[in-house]
C-alpha cells in the first residue's frame, strides 16, 4: 500500500509540473496575440469658443490629413474654460487626457500628439506631461510622442517670422506699421514674444509685437509707435486663430481695446483678423513638427 501511494504521489508529481510548464502558454491563449500596432495622431489646440475661429481650425485639419492621409487623426482643446463655454453651447470638445483615453480604448498602441499651440509654455507642459502618463500605464499606449509647438528653436522663430510677414496685407506701404498681439503668459516661455521683436525688427524695423496678458505690453508698443513715426498701423494677431483676444481685445469698439486705444492716440487702424493658421507657410511649421513626433513612434 505504501509503495502504491508512492506511485501516486509521482504522478500526481508530474501532473504539477506538467501543469507548471504549459501554465504560460495557457494564460498567453486566455489573452490572445500582442495588440496589433495602431497609430493615430492628436491635435491640440487651446481652444476658441468663436464660430470664426473655425476656418484655422479646418486649415489645420485638412494640413494635417493631407500629409497623413492614411492615419486617423481626432482632436482635443487643452483650455478648460473654451470646453466649459463651448458644451454649454451643446459642443462637446474633449480634453487632452480625455482625448488619449478614448483612442486608448479604442485599441490605439501609437500616438503622435501635435501641440498648436504658439509658443512652450504652461498648456504645452501639460501635454507633456499627459502624454508621459498615458504611455507608461498598465496597459496603456505603447508610444506617446509630442511634437514641438510653432516656436520652439531659433529655426522655428526665423520662419515663422518670415511666415507672418509674407502675409501681411499688400496694401500696406513701407511707411506703416504693423503691431502682432500675441496671447502672452505669466510662464517663462513669454521670452519668446521679445525674441520674435528681435527677429520681427531684423526683417523690418516697423513691426511690433505686443501680449494680452504678458509682455511686451501695449504700453510698450505704443512707445515703439511713437519711435517709428508710423501714422497707420495694422493690426494682426500673432496666434493661431482669431477668436476672442483678437476680435474683442484687440479690435472690438470697447474703450479698453486696442484699436480703440491707438485711435485714441492719433493713428488709422486697420484690424486683420486672420490667424497664423490661415497662413500655409505658418502651418507648414507645425506639420513639420508633426513629422518629426510621428517618424519618432518608430524609436
Amino acid at each position: 500500500m505504501q509503495y502504491r501511494f508512492g506511485v501516486k504521489q509521482k504522478a500526481i508529481s508530474a501532473f504539477v509540473l506538467f501543469f507548471l510548464l504549459i501554465l504560460p502558454s495557457i494564460v498567453l491563449a486566455g489573452h490572445g496575440e500582442p495588440a496589433a500596432v495602431k497609430k493615430g495622431i492628436l491635435l491640440i489646440a487651446f481652444g476658441s469658443s468663436m464660430d470664426e475661429a473655425q476656418v484655422s481650425f479646418d486649415n489645420l485639419d485638412a494640413a494635417v490629413k493631407k500629409t497623413f492621409p492614411d492615419v486617423p487623426v481626432r482632436w482635443s482643446f487643452s483650455s478648460a474654460i473654451i470646453r466649459k463655454v463651448l458644451a454649454e453651447k451643446g459642443r462637446n470638445v474633449d480634453s487632452p487626457a480625455t482625448a488619449l483615453s478614448k483612442m486608448m480604448d479604442d485599441g490605439f498602441t501609437h500616438v503622435a500628439v501635435q501641440s498648436l499651440h504658439t509658443i512652450p509654455g504652461e498648456e504645452y507642459f501639460g501635454i507633456l506631461e499627459t502624454a508621459k502618463k498615458f504611455e507608461g500605464m498598465p496597459k496603456g499606449m505603447s508610444k506617446v510622442t509630442v511634437g514641438t509647438p510653432l516656436l520652439y528653436s531659433d529655426a522655428d522663430m526665423i520662419r515663422a517670422t518670415k511666415a507672418v510677414v509674407a502675409n501681411i496685407p499688400k496694401d500696406r506701404k513701407a511707411k506703416d506699421a504693423v503691431v502682432l498681439m500675441g496671447h502672452g503668459t505669466h510662464h517663462g516661455a513669454n521670452i519668446y514674444y521679445p525674441g520674435s521683436q528681435y527677429y520681427f525688427s531684423n526683417i523690418d524695423p516697423k513691426i511690433f509685437v505686443g501680449t494680452v496678458e504678458g509682455s511686451p505690453t501695449l504700453d510698450d508698443v505704443k512707445n515703439s509707435l511713437a519711435k517709428s513715426k508710423a501714422k497707420k498701423v495694422y493690426l494682426m494677431p500673432y496666434m493661431s486663430v482669431a477668436g476672442d483676444h483678437a476680435r474683442n481685445d484687440m479690435a472690438g469698439a470697447e474703450d479698453d481695446s486696442w484699436m480703440s486705444e491707438l485711435t485714441k492716440a492719433g493713428y488709422k487702424c486697420v484690424p486683420v483678423l486672420k490667424g497664423t493658421a490661415e497662413f500655409p507657410q505658418v502651418v507648414d511649421i507645425w506639420v513639420d513638427h508633426l513629422k518629426v513626433a510621428y517618424k519618432n513612434l518608430d524609436h
